[in-house]
């Protein structure tokens, strides 16, 4: 199972959303840490993967050498894309 780190970025936009919301995001997030390719796309033109929760994606990094899920940003799907990713 894959450890999951949170940036400071993702963790204020939980903590900003509604119970709801962080509800269904962390349970999506929780369902992809056991084998994550199958939940994920990976955000074109960047080495990112994307997470779908509703209206919203997670921005996120696996590293496979130490069964890490880097959670980078948590946005509306209006706006995560906004600012290039790279």
């Amino acid at each position: 199972m894959y450890e999951l780190i949170y940036s400071k970025q993702a963790k204020k936009f939980l903590n900003k959303s509604s119970a709801n919301i962080q509800k269904r995001i962390i349970s999506v997030i929780e369902r992809s840490r056991i084998r994550p390719y199958p939940h994920v796309k990976k955000v074109v033109g960047s080495k990112y993967y994307s997470l779908r929760s509703g209206d919203y994606r997670i921005i996120l990094d696996i590293v496979d050498d130490k069964l890490v899920i880097l959670i980078i940003k948590i946005d509306h799907r209006k706006k995560v894309y906004k600012k290039t990713i790279s």
